[in-house]
């Protein structure tokens, strides 16, 4: 074969080839730009344009009477579209907002922020992000007054760009039953969460441009969908209340060295919980919120559990609580274990009052376990009847259910009765046995706890959680007989160190042993449960410490004296109880300041609103008290002899004295009540003078 006419053939072929695929490429781009065109030109505007979110305002949690415990409060990133302000506009106003940016950021120099505006510019960027720190809405208007900044988003290019953030007026008080937010503003524990689909509203939408650095600049083109702002919540807290328990219980575990605490106050007519609050020890020593044990922490409950055992005796029996029981001498043997009281010795021969008010373990197991024994289902379905079966449908998410062992259980034996009926062998949450109280000092009427009243769209109720229609647990006279029994725990029995003269509480203490790793070891779950005042209930409340480590365990000493103080001080911040204290028991006493200088005293006593009169102009005076009026006596401070200082401050003593030329010395804190130179003395004869404060 001729190789030339070979070489011929095969360029020809790889021509064909090329121009075969010379044509694919001409026709495909004809088929891109005039068939294809609109399909590819739509997929690129989809890439480059997307609806965003716009986030919903979260709406707020008020307490009871509308102040604020959680609100969402607006922030904003400050940013700026370089490309927007006209060349003239921006060399006009760009040192000026160059130098306010750095004096208000305090972050770069003024040249600084004017060389990086006018790069972005340069380089054409869409957006630049001039500070990373989130502004205030305060801090946003003032802004909005500077230079270029004052032009606005259509001619001078700013963007705030808006991110709501929560804000808690009140700092961490009831923090865990509030609860707290993720990044995204969505609840994650306590009411913030329970009511998060209320609380978190509906996002509006907008169209938004993806530009360099993949950040997405909203389009306002009107055609945005606007956000439908969260529900308020308004709760049963009460922030004063709130403030009182949390006070009382954190005192109360550090004092003890507890491991946690927590305290539930609630309103004895309605049901409503006024204060929650819940303290453990963290690893640095301080006590925090971390976990709602109020609601979740289930524990055998101890001697608190005996009132319910006593009431369902009592129901069952119809007998007199002034029968008595021999107790024993502190040890008694229910079948395979033996059961001990806190006393050494026994309680002997006592009633069934005085079992109750002394905390009996063996006398309150021997009463339940005579009646019940041989029938254990009714003692149970009593324990139902009372509440502490029922899951109530509680408005904070994650309450644990009580745990109550049946007749039918594998783990049940003949001494589950007497160890229940003394509170072990069973789990309940503070709650739970608070409810059950709750029902007691409520003549009987047992209603579920609850912590939200209502869901409000500005004025609008949206929802409202009413009083569910109490069930009566007991007849009228065993509730009456219950009461008395809680009156004389406080009266005569173990919790006699938190008695009060003006007004009686009504409770009972709880000592139980904690089970570890399956083993029941010295450490201690203290509790106190009952309501005040006695003979009109307004609050019940239960106080919880667990394992304190001081030299004090019970719930009497440890527990009691933490419900006291929320009590005396409540108490005192009644206006109705206050003015029900007698007359009588209010004796007009002056205060213990019984001479000073006149204006000083004079000043103290009008802020006491206590009747004082003056019959000279002397600076230094001692206090008369005649028909529950004061009268300023004078003592002459420029007299020769010695003065009577008794009743003195030591400041004022010592002014007097060394301006009749004594030297003072003196011993002890308080006020003057003694001096070893009589009044009356001539001055001159003495250097110095000794006095003594008490």
């Amino acid at each position: 074969m001729n190789i030339k006419k070979e070489i011929l053939f095969r360029v020809k072929i790889a021509f064909a080839f090329l121009l075969v695929i010379s044509l694919s490429i001409i026709y495909s781009i004809f088929d891109l730009q005039f068939r294809e065109g609109e399909y590819w030109k739509s997929k690129s505007e989809n890439i480059n344009f997307k609806f965003d979110n716009i986030k919903a305002s979260r709406g707020n949690i008020l307490s009871d009477d509308g102040s604020i415990l959680a609100t969402s409060l607006p922030f904003y990133k400050v940013a700026i579209d370089p490309s927007i302000a006209s060349e003239k506009l921006l060399n006009q106003n760009i040192d000026s907002l160059a130098l306010l940016l750095s004096s208000f950021f305090k972050d770069k120099t003024k040249i600084e922020y004017k060389n990086n505006i006018l790069k972005a510019r340069k380089n054409n960027r869409r957006y630049h992000l001039l500070n990373r720190r989130k502004i205030d809405y305060q801090e946003k208007k003032e802004l909005s007054k500077w230079p270029l900044f004052r032009e606005g988003r259509l001619n001078g290019g700013i963007l705030f760009e808006r991110k709501d953030e929560r804000f808690r007026p009140f700092s961490k008080l009831g923090y865990r039953t509030i609860g707290s937010v993720d990044e995204n503003n969505n609840g994650t524990v306590g009411l913030e969460y329970s009511f998060n689909s209320y609380l978190d509203g509906i996002d509006g939408k907008i169209l938004t441009q993806k530009l360099a650095g993949n950040h997405w600049l909203p389009i306002y083109d009107g055609s945005e969908i606007q956000p439908k702002n969260g529900y308020d919540i308004i709760t049963t807290i009460n922030v004063n209340l709130q403030d009182i328990a949390e006070s009382a219980l954190l005192k109360g575990l550090e004092l003890n060295d507890a491991d946690y605490g927590s305290v539930i106050l609630m309103e004895v007519q309605t049901g409503e919980i006024k204060a929650i609050s819940n303290f453990s020890k963290n690893k640095s020593g301080y006590y925090t919120e971390n976990y709602n044990y109020a609601i979740q922490g289930l524990h055998e409950p101890g001697s608190t559990f005996k009132l319910a055992s006593l009431l369902a005796y009592v129901e069952e029996t119809n007998r007199s609580v002034d029968d008595s029981v021999d107790t024993g001498e502190g040890e008694f043997r229910f079948y395979t274990e033996i059961m001990k009281d806190h006393k050494s010795g026994g309680f002997g021969k006592i009633t069934i009052k005085e079992i109750f008010e002394k905390s009996s373990n063996i006398g309150v197991a021997m009463l339940i376990d005579d009646t019940f024994k041989d029938r254990p289902q009714n003692y149970l379905s009593y324990l139902k009847k009372f509440g502490f079966s029922n899951n109530f449908d509680f408005q904070i998410f994650g309450s644990s259910k009580p745990q109550i062992k049946n007749y039918s259980d594998s783990t049940w034996s003949k001494v589950s009765l007497p160890w229940i009926a003394h509170g072990y062998e069973l789990m309940l949450t503070p709650l739970h046995t608070l409810t059950f109280y709750n029902a007691i000092a409520n003549e009987g009427y047992y209603l579920e706890p609850k912590i939200v009243k209502q869901i409000k769209n500005a004025n609008d109720i949206i929802k409202e959680f009413e009083i569910i229609a109490p069930e009566k647990i007991a007849t009228k006279n065993s509730i009456k007989i219950m009461k008395s029994l809680l009156e004389g725990v406080v009266e005569n029995g173990t919790a006699d160190n938190i008695k009060h003269s003006n007004y009686k509480i009504a409770g009972k203490t709880g000592t139980a042993k904690k089970v570890v790793n399956g083993r029941y070891l010295n450490r201690y779950y203290t509790s106190f449960a009952g309501f005040f005042p006695s003979e009109d209930p307004k609050y019940s409340c239960i106080v919880v410490i667990d394992n304190p480590k001081k030299y004090r365990i019970g719930g009497s000493d440890v527990a009691a004296p933490v419900f006291k103080e929320i009590a005396d001080k409540i108490f005192i911040s009644d206006e109705k109880y206050f003015t029900e204290i007698k007359d009588e028991e209010f004796k007009f006493s002056f205060p213990q300041i019984r001479s000073g200088f006149r204006k000083d005293l004079i000043y103290l006593s009008n802020k006491m609103a206590l009747s004082n009169h003056s019959t000279n102009e002397s600076d230094w005076v001692r206090t008369k008290l005649v028909d529950n009026s004061i009268y300023w006596e004078k003592i002459n401070s420029n007299s020769i002899y010695v003065p009577n200082v008794v009743g003195m401050t030591l400041k004022d003593a010592i002014f007097i004295l060394e301006s009749r030329g004594l030297k003072v010395s003196f011993k002890g804190k308080g006020r003057v009540k003694y001096q070893n130179i009589p009044p009356g003395k001539l001055s001159k004869n003495f250097n110095s003078i000794n006095i003594n404060l008490g």
